[in-house]
């Protein structure tokens, strides 16, 4: 059984979505602009097996929505989600983090090293400044909300140039969910473009696990992100930018092994 609840933080309420396991919490934090219902794919497989957690991000699914005039650092969202995991209860989690949310889990675990047991980055995102800029000019542009309805094909066709076309039940959900954040995804890419994410990278302490389907936007940095961390493991995926969805066996076995060794 997923039960939903709501934990406070200094912005407001974080909606998380958790199935009960022995061992320690695994952490889920979701890609823009999903929710915590990317990952539930992966509840389904670990089902016994581990405490799987997923949180949706200020802005995202059912958590609280940042003032809409500011554009919250990377910084902040991490504090947000942080004193959420603390809310939790939590002392020693599993991160785990997917576009987005491996921006937000990088730092998480640097930042707060005796939270963090293991790290799992999909989609890690080492990037330069001048590389962050050309993403920006692609990823966060804001869409207006218009009479006429163009701006639900725009967002279909965006998503389907992301291959989240191949499953009908997939894209009709990340629609959902990209709809519901249409300003929360213009302030959430705003901080991914904005965080160094390779200092945060290479200051993380605890084991790492790291992939990224060749089809996936960032799958060009996965072997930067694996010469930065020669000690990092790599687990081969398939499924475009939606590995969790869409190569979700092979995914969910890759991480239980690798959260087993890990501890």
């Amino acid at each position: 059984m997923i039960r939903k609840s709501y934990v406070d933080t200094s912005g407001g309420q974080v909606h998380v979505m958790s199935q009960a396991g022995p061992g320690l919490p695994v952490c889920f934090f979701h890609q823009t602009a999903s929710s915590g219902k990317m990952w539930l794919k992966t509840f389904e497989r670990l089902a016994g097996r581990f405490a799987c957690h997923a949180f949706d991000t200020p802005g995202f699914g059912g958590s609280f929505d940042p003032d809409p005039e500011t554009s919250p650092p990377m910084a902040q969202y991490v504090d947000w989600l942080t004193e959420a995991v603390r809310a939790c209860g939590f002392e020693r989690v599993h991160l785990v983090g997917h576009h987005t949310g491996a921006c937000i889990a990088v730092e998480m675990a640097a930042r707060h090293p005796a939270l963090a047991q293991s790290l799992t980055l999909i989609g890690p995102v080492p990037l330069t400044p001048e590389e962050r800029l050309e993403f920006s000019k692609h990823f966060g542009a804001p869409f207006t909300p218009v009479v006429s309805g163009s701006y639900l094909l725009e967002n279909w066709e965006y998503l389907r140039n992301l291959g989240a076309h191949r499953d009908p039940l997939l894209i009709h959900r990340e629609m959902a969910d990209q709809l519901r954040a249409w300003w929360g995804r213009v302030q959430s890419y705003r901080a991914v473009w904005g965080q160094d994410f390779t200092s945060f990278y290479t200051a993380v302490t605890c084991p790492i696990l790291i992939g990224a389907a060749p089809e996936d936007v960032l799958h060009p940095y996965l072997e930067r992100a694996r010469a930065l961390r020669p000690d990092a493991e790599v687990l081969p995926l398939e499924g475009a930018n939606f590995e969790p969805d869409l190569d979700a066996d092979r995914f969910a076995e890759g991480l239980a092994a690798f959260l087993s060794k890990a501890g």
